[in-house]
């Protein structure tokens, strides 16, 4: 038999052999769900009957890859059949006719989905708090934000509610969640996943949240690659990702910092996370050495304008009337970008970027750095509807490390690493060269094996 907190590969091996089923497997999960998911609020909708009827096809021998092994989809994306609200009202009801491509792959490869997670609304902040429905909740702090857009499934698998998460992250949204909730999650490099049959995104990667190393690059094996008429993909790698987690790294250039690029505080438990991941890669042979990439503050302050065009260019258009204060005033700041300020911001960020992308290229195989700056807000904390641009101020003093890396397009992780003084869960960040989701996962494997973090489950959803 399993528990809800068994890795999803060890779930779709016993599936397969016929030890455990797939019904098993779901009413495992809906059981945990009816029982704990009060207090979290990681799911905006379920759909388990649906679950269920799909585990009764699985057959033991089944040759899909996750055949019966349940996940959760993030509300951001679209899905046949169950409600898609993008975590907002406008959507409410809003229930697609196709699959977007990502969970069209992952349903052939034998995947059962059990519902859809919490988001913020449009995935615009990195909490997860939609007026429209109610708040994900930290399952080690309920009063605390499980961060965000991603909460619902960080919490989610964290609490073993589900044994792995389709995610997604446009400015840190996998791994600022990843981070607090004390488990691993990777964005992919750009044009890595496809967005199809949607617009190809230069911000937001699709990418997974698991407890281990494998099992998210497992996911991202199932996600990968191009769809007909991309416009743009991240070349393959050699071997699978899977594989390649397999594989001892090497010896590694690796620098760290614990120095944000805007001038806000980092908590003590977030530097020396950072400062003993460096000793322990130090140790074990790798060339480590502090060092800061050369952005400088303006590339956070140009970020802003991307996200607002590209909140005012959704289609369909949201009403305005049933959008959040903040999106609302991000659609107007798009509406008023004209053109030539767009192409002109992406030019300033081109030239800016170029002395990162060198570091990179001449000197460095990763980078470590914090994942987020602070503990997790508690729920409600950021929330300015007066001045709701105050809250990507607000979202800046707590997550000043991860937005950079989506304007570069590079892959990064977040590892689950320690534990601050409110027994908070803080991870580092790990910020690869670009297209090489490959190197992180074979650097990750290793600090996984070195100072593992699978037995840690938030104390009343611990029990398997």
């Amino acid at each position: 038999m399993t528990d809800a907190f068994t890795s999803a590969l060890s779930q779709a091996r016993l599936v397969r052999s016929g030890e455990v089923s797939s019904v098993e497997l779901v009413e495992l999960y809906a059981r945990r769900i009816e029982a704990l998911d009060g207090r979290l609020g990681s799911f905006l909708t379920l759909c388990l009957d649906r679950a269920m009827d799909e585990a009764r096809s699985v057959r033991p021998g089944d040759p899909r890859p996750f055949a019966g092994v349940p996940i959760s989809i993030k509300d951001l994306y679209d899905t046949e059949g169950v409600r898609t609200t993008y975590g907002s009202a406008a959507f409410a009801e809003h229930v697609p006719g196709a699959d977007e491509e990502s969970v069209r792959r992952i349903r052939a490869a034998g995947f059962v989905v059990l519902g859809k997670t919490n988001t913020s609304e449009f995935g615009s902040v990195p909490w997860t708090e939609p007026r429209a429905f109610h708040a994900a909740h930290n399952p080690w702090d309920i009063e605390r934000t499980p961060g965000g857009s991603s909460g619902g499934a960080a919490a989610g698998v964290a609490a073993g509610l589900v044994p792995l998460a389709q995610a997604s992250d446009g400015g840190g949204s996998i791994r600022i969640p990843a981070s607090v909730c004390g488990v691993f999650g990777l964005k992919p490099s750009r044009g890595r996943v496809s967005a199809a049959p949607g617009p190809f995104s230069l911000l937001s990667q699709r990418g997974p949240i698991a407890r281990t190393v494998a099992d998210a690059a497992a996911l991202l094996d199932v996600m990968a690659g191009p769809a007909p008429g991309d416009a743009f993909w991240a070349p393959s790698p050699e071997r699978s990702f899977l594989g390649s987690a397999g594989v001892e790294p090497g010896r590694l250039r690796i620098a760290f910092t614990t120095r944000p690029i805007a001038p806000v505080e980092v908590a003590p438990a977030n530097r020396a996370a950072v400062e003993e991941a460096a000793g322990l890669l130090e140790q074990l042979g790798h060339e480590v050495w502090e060092e800061a990439p050369p952005a400088d503050e303006s590339l956070l302050y140009r970020f802003p304008v991307l996200w607002a065009v590209s909140m005012a260019s959704r289609t369909p258009r949201p009403n305005p009337d049933l959008v959040e204060p903040l999106n609302r005033e991000l659609m107007r700041m798009g509406d008023s970008t004209s053109a030539p300020d767009h192409q002109r911001t992406w030019e300033d960020l081109d030239r800016a970027l170029r002395p990162v992308a060198s570091f990179f290229h001449s000197r460095v195989d990763v980078l470590l750095m914090p994942s987020v700056a602070t503990p997790p807000p508690r729920i409600g904390e950021f929330r300015n509807d007066e001045q709701p641009l105050m809250e990507l101020i607000r979202a800046g003093s707590f997550t000043p490390f991860t937005s950079l890396w989506n304007v570069t397009g590079q892959p990064a992780v977040s590892v689950p690493w320690s534990f601050d003084s409110l027994g908070l869960p803080v991870g580092v960040q790990l910020v690869g060269r670009p297209a090489d989701e490959s190197t992180l996962f074979r650097l990750s494997t290793q600090l996984e094996t070195a100072r593992p973090w699978g037995d840690h489950r938030p104390p009343g959803f611990d029990e398997g």
